[in-house]
């Protein structure tokens, strides 16, 4: 059993620096081989790749743009008439992937639009879906690229997101039958809509492209206080032979170098030396 890899998401880690460089490089510092951004669309990706491979990281996921934010947007996979967007949007993610040497692009499925009824929409969105990552998985293959479809809870992250659980998802990716195209598992995500953490990873790994971590229900630190206890999920990931790349989106509760005492922890027992060692 290998054990694990850790991707820093450099959209929610260290926000005491500026500018995903300065970010990229206390990753790197800090000792993952490996970083996630959300949006890295605001800095160009020439200079986001230079800063990587200077800090000694991969980057293995970035996310599709999240469309209009002024206008609520947060994802167009599965919004009705913002079909052309989505695939400009698309070929954005696939620009700056390609220049980072990304792997792995989120697909954001985006909101239920205001003041329609999610069941009344369900069906006309998920035909937009659809139609959108067969075109998406098309385009990622010719790049040698993997698409991935991430379940965001509507209970208290964002209540209007289309793709709220894991069993939402799958079904989707079964009809597209894409095999480019993967889920994505947030733990923090996961738990919250459906809890059954140890039947839903043993259900879906084989099918899960990247996985990211959270504390539930304050999304601070895996060690911070809450629901989930990793040093169980880690293992159960090990054991099921997992061996992607495991996010750490969660706010940290302080100096995010100084929350990463649960990652060196893990490190330690496994073996593995510590950055500076």
């Amino acid at each position: 059993m290998a054990p694990l890899r850790f991707s820093a998401n450099l959209s929610w880690l260290f926000p005491e620096l500026s500018g995903f460089p300065a970010r990229l490089r206390a990753a790197g510092s800090s000792g993952f081989e490996a970083a996630e951004i959300g949006w890295p669309y605001a800095e160009p990706p020439e200079a986001l790749a230079r800063a990587a491979q200077e800090a000694g990281l991969r980057v293995v996921l970035i996310n599709t743009p999240p469309g209009d934010r002024e206008k609520g947007e947060n994802g167009l996979g599965a919004v009705p008439g913002r079909q052309a967007a989505f695939r400009e949007g698309l070929e954005q993610a696939v620009l700056y992937a390609k220049a980072l040497g990304c792997s792995r692009i989120h697909l954001m499925a985006g909101r239920v639009p205001k003041g329609a009824d999610r069941a009344a929409v369900r069906s006309e969105m998920e035909i937009v879906f659809l139609e959108n990552l067969r075109h998406a998985a098309e385009v990622l293959a010719q790049e040698n690229l993997v698409g991935l479809l991430e379940p965001i809870n509507t209970r208290i992250t964002d209540p209007r997101y289309f793709l709220d659980t894991p069993q939402q998802a799958a079904a989707i990716l079964q009809k597209v039958g894409r095999p480019n195209l993967q889920l994505q598992m947030d733990l923090f995500h996961w738990q919250i809509m459906d809890g059954n953490l140890t039947g839903n990873v043993r259900e879906f790994l084989p099918i899960v492209g990247h996985v990211q971590v959270a504390q539930v229900p304050g999304r601070g630190e895996p060690d911070s206080p809450g629901e989930l206890n990793f040093s169980y999920l880690f293992q159960l990931l090990e054991d099921e032979g997992y061996t992607g790349f495991v996010g750490c989106e969660y706010q940290p509760r302080g100096d995010t170098a100084e929350g990463l005492s649960w990652l060196r922890s893990y490190w330690e027992m496994r073996g593995r030396p510590q950055a500076g060692q």
